[in-house]
């Protein structure tokens, strides 16, 4: 199993003095960064679809084995929630596509009140070109059954899951050949990132990203936490 581990972004101002060094100019953060950690999660992209031309300056900054995780806009995932949505879905995956190789996956993070809708999966699904590996985050648990697993896993694409403090990750859900898991509590122990390891080791899975919480503070607990995993995990 390969595990990709890395941050949930990555130009934190935050972080300078401790992940960064202190002067480092924003526009050189990305290329800092993955020569620390071998992929990273994009949230900025929830916000505003990427073009062709930001995603071409993200993959120029980096080497060819780095891997990205983009999260989709919300106006798929949280406004329109996967109906109607065939035009976005179209330029945001062409964009992101011209990573190539380096497009480890594209995360669709869903809201809370976001509640099985089996129909709306089946039709969303058939809008992904074949080769685009996707993780599906559904923060409300009544996703968590048989028929997303199996509609996830005839495409290929796995269940994105999250560790939190009010919802701590006890089982790891596995459909696909593949993982993805997002690690939000603020910090672990090393006994906790230990566990977590086992459990991520324990899968029958062919590689695996995880990534860590940004927190406000400039300890920069996110990219130590992946970088402490990624020695545990090998």
């Amino acid at each position: 199993m390969k595990i990709f581990t890395g941050t949930s972004g990555y130009g934190y101002k935050e972080w300078k003095g401790n992940f960064y060094p202190a002067k480092l100019a924003a526009a050189k953060m990305l290329a800092f960064y993955s020569s620390r950690l071998g992929a990273v999660e994009i949230n900025n992209s929830f916000y505003r679809m990427p073009t062709p031309k930001v995603v071409n300056f993200w993959s120029s900054q980096v080497p060819e084995s780095f891997l990205f995780a983009v999260k989709a806009p919300m106006m798929i995932t949280h406004i329109k929630r996967l109906q109607n949505a065939a035009a976005e879905t179209k330029f945001f995956l062409d964009s992101v596509s011209t990573l190539g190789k380096k497009l480890g996956c594209v995360l669709f993070q869903f809201p809370a009140n976001f509640k099985d809708n089996q129909e709306a999966l089946k039709e969303y699904l058939t809008l992904i070109p074949t080769g685009i590996p996707c993780a599906f985050d559904f923060r409300n648990t009544t996703w968590h059954n048989t028929g997303t697993i199996n509609q996830l896993k005839k495409r290929k694409f796995c269940l994105c899951l999250e560790d939190t403090d009010d919802r701590p990750l006890r089982t790891i859900i596995s459909g696909a050949d593949w993982g993805y898991l997002r690690m939000r509590k603020l910090d672990y122990t090393k006994t906790d990132l230990k566990k977590l390891a086992g459990k991520v080791l324990a899968q029958k899975w062919k590689k695996a990203f995880v990534f860590f919480k940004h927190e406000d503070e400039s300890a920069a607990k996110g990219p130590q936490l992946a970088e402490t995993f990624g020695k545990l995990t090998g």
